[in-house]
């Protein structure tokens, strides 16, 4: 492992994108501890990163940039560290190439740094989440059989990955140290691209078009930053997916990179056994994602049956938050696309409550195709209360809603407007298939007000 202290000392680092979700501010925080020369560069002003910046504003070898990016923070420094979102054609860090400038991320950094630490990896436009929390809770719970401590990373809220080099075990052979269990977005897979490294066991869940505002509809372009979770993969690595994306690899690739490691399909077949709590068969194919993760691991069946039966789902996914009034209350705000809104409907329409879900949907346009959406829409959903915002517009303009449906002013608005429609035995879905931005600062701002309203209700 790198004597990262000593490594960081002094270096003359550009931050791009201190943000305010807390991993800008706990990886930029780490840096500052190691005595790195710091320039901390973001788009947002002063006052919109408040939260970010006051536990910073202690550390002398900080410099702030804010509102802007200038040219001249990306020239004559040792390093720039992006954060996940920034395109890799912008122009700051197009000059930071053109001055043979390293551009590193959180996560891919962490695993140049500690080569011991076995790394699971986790993607997929839909699914990530779960399986990672999955496959977290599974290690997590037995350590003890692993001898190995497990730590979580990526792109989960409010966790810096970089600050973990103080915690994980050092002067190990690779990969023979502790597990660090990271949930990858297509973004941060960009680090692994440039740095050429994939994760020692990966998982891909599912792939289908997402962020095409950002990748400005190059579907490959979205595909290639993906498939950086396995493109550098060594014998004795795995790689595991669910049987769609099997395909679209043989599709896309023809054939898997030569170097790479054993293929595993991960099959529901396999889990017939298992209780789960969360519905849909689709998250039942996440689930075998994480069992075929801990089976890699050599942990008893009977082990994994039991943390998974204990498992209570993950905020956000498809999770269920109360009965009010004899209403089901479900928080699916994770799901920001068409498709894994659909999911979540047709998961609950199993149960029977097919034209009984009153859904609350709608925000930023990321310019995907909203066919099927608007289509399973009027089959299950009893109405359909908007969230505002351009894809909302999108919506309305290009495609006739047959069931009731309207527009609300704010959040609390729409889930008043949302129980009109609901009576005793109906469930109530929040499940946006849109973007945040607009009436939210990001998607946690709109999970958190949404579970603070209901929590309200009485």
């Amino acid at each position: 492992m790198v004597n990262f202290r000593q490594f960081f000392k002094g270096k003359k680092i550009t931050v791009m994108g201190l943000g305010i979700l807390g991993r800008g501010l706990g990886y930029t925080k780490f840096l500052a501890e190691c005595g790195a020369d710091l320039i901390v560069t973001d788009l947002k002003t002063n006052e919109q990163l408040k939260t970010s910046i006051r536990p910073l504003l202690k550390f002398k070898n900080i410099k702030f940039v804010l509102g802007e990016h200038r040219l001249e923070d990306f020239r004559k420094r040792d390093m720039i560290i992006k954060a996940a979102g920034v395109p890799l054609d912008s122009i700051y860090i197009k000059e930071a190439k053109k001055n043979n400038i390293p551009v590193e991320m959180d996560v891919s950094l962490f695993s140049k740094c500690a080569p011991e630490v076995m790394l699971v990896g986790i993607t997929g436009t839909r699914g990530k989440s779960m399986v990672t929390a999955l496959i977290y809770e599974i290690l997590k719970q037995n350590e003890k059989f692993l001898k190995r401590k497990i730590y979580i990373g990526g792109n989960v809220r409010g966790v810096a990955t970089l600050p973990l080099l103080e915690k994980v075990k050092t002067g190990l052979p690779a990969q023979a140290g502790d597990i660090l269990v990271c949930e990858l977005d297509s973004w941060q897979l960009q680090g692994f691209g440039e740095a050429k490294i994939s994760p020692h066991i990966s998982v891909f869940t599912s792939f289908m078009p997402d962020h095409m505002n950002y990748y400005k509809n190059d579907l490959k372009k979205y595909f290639n930053d993906k498939a950086n979770i396995f493109k550098y993969q060594k014998r004795g690595d795995v790689l595991i997916v669910r049987p769609h994306v099997r395909k679209i690899i043989k599709e896309k690739l023809k054939s898997l990179p030569a170097q790479a490691g054993k293929l595993v399909v991960a099959d529901v077949k396999n889990i017939a056994n298992y209780k789960f709590i969360v519905p849909g068969e689709h998250q039942r194919e996440n689930l075998a994602c994480a069992v075929s993760v801990a089976r890699v691991f050599g942990i008893p069946e009977k082990d994994i049956i039991k943390t998974v039966a204990k498992f209570k789902g993950v905020e956000g996914r498809l999770q269920f938050v109360k009965n009010y009034k004899g209403i089901k209350i479900y928080n699916d705000n994770n799901a920001t696309t068409p498709e894994a809104t659909i999911a979540g409907v047709r998961a609950l329409a199993e149960e029977k409550k097919e034209g009984r879900i009153i859904l609350i949907s709608g925000g930023a346009d990321k310019n995907l195709d909203l066919d099927l959406y608007v289509n399973v829409l009027n089959t299950f959903c009893k109405a359909v209360v908007l969230i505002p915002g351009t894809g909302t517009n999108k919506l309305l303009k290009n495609y006739k809603i047959k069931i009731p449906n309207e527009i609300g002013k704010n959040l609390k608005d729409i889930v008043q407007k949302a129980f009109k429609y609901a009576q005793k035995g109906d469930i109530l879905l929040f499940s946006p298939a849109f973007a945040s931005f607009g009436m939210f600062n990001n998607e946690y701002e709109r999970n958190d007000q949404f579970l603070d309203i209901i929590k309200k209700l009485n």
